[in-house]
């Protein structure tokens, strides 16, 4: 479990320096690894999604910054 969230923690960091290189340079790098398929382009971003709520299950659930305190 931890390993898949850190899987999908490195995968949000990918999407967001390519979100960043998108806003500064016009550069869509999803667009271009995908080929313009757009099938595949709304799959790679519907899993963004899923890693986004698999990381809030996780820090809800398990409260991995509990032992900080």
């Amino acid at each position: 479990m931890k390993l898949t969230t850190l899987i999908l923690c490195g995968l949000l960091i990918v999407y967001g320096l390519g979100a960043c290189l998108y806003a500064l340079t016009g550069v869509d790098l999803l667009r271009l690894v995908t080929a313009g398929n757009a099938v595949l382009y709304r799959a790679l971003l519907s899993l963004s999604g899923v890693a986004a709520l698999w990381q809030l299950f996780f820090f809800i659930a398990f409260r991995p910054t509990r032992g900080l305190r």
